[in-house]
């Protein structure tokens, strides 16, 4: 009788840590999934600010973010730069990345 408590127990310990390293798991591809959206919308934002590509820089990240099933969350655009902030549900976890393209800052001094 005790060998099948201990059983059980040590069955029960082992599938509660495969749930948590699976949600675990399904975050960290959800978040490299986000930063790869993030990191695309806001190269198309800033191509489109460039007048490499015709519209609105944060209409075309929206259709960048929407088309891979994120949400935008934020696009902010400072001349022909663009910074995006895209967020994506992962389990109970809820993912954001932000990516920002465009001319490198402009160091003073």
């Amino acid at each position: 009788m005790a060998g099948s408590t201990v059983s059980i127990g040590v069955l029960a310990v082992v599938a509660a840590l495969g749930m948590g390293l699976g949600t675990v798991g399904s975050a960290a591809v959800s978040a490299a999934r986000a930063a790869a959206t993030a990191d695309t919308a806001a190269v198309a934002a800033a191509d489109t600010a460039l007048g490499f590509v015709a519209g609105a820089p944060c209409e075309r990240a929206e259709e960048i973010v929407s088309s891979a099933g994120l949400s935008l969350v934020g696009c902010e655009v400072d001349g022909v730069s663009a910074t995006v902030t895209a967020a994506v549900a992962a389990g109970v976890f809820r993912v954001h990345a932000r990516a920002r393209a465009g001319p490198p800052p402009a160091h003073s001094g």
